[in-house]
């Protein structure tokens, strides 16, 4: 389902797809940028907070990145093929 979000600091409405009719969690405007932590409810925004990039990171930390150049078939375990 399409949810349409207006942001509390700049106004502007933003969408974003949801699967359940249920959600708690981050929320970025895509004109100002600005994180919230956003509660809806039956597909009705009940909550929206203010939430800090230091909070966001403490709750989401980032994914482990791949080095592509570990164990390619180029070079492996030393020997070249």
């Amino acid at each position: 389902m399409m949810m349409t979000i207006k942001c509390p600091k700049c106004g502007v409405e933003g969408k974003m797809s949801l699967i359940e009719r249920n959600y708690k969690g981050p929320y970025k405007c895509w004109s100002c940028r600005e994180l919230f932590t956003i509660d809806i409810e039956s597909n009705v925004v009940v909550s929206c907070q203010p939430l800090s990039q230091e909070e966001y990171e403490k709750a989401h930390p980032p994914k482990p990145t791949i080095d592509m150049n570990v164990g390619n078939a180029r070079n492996l375990g030393g020997r070249r093929y």
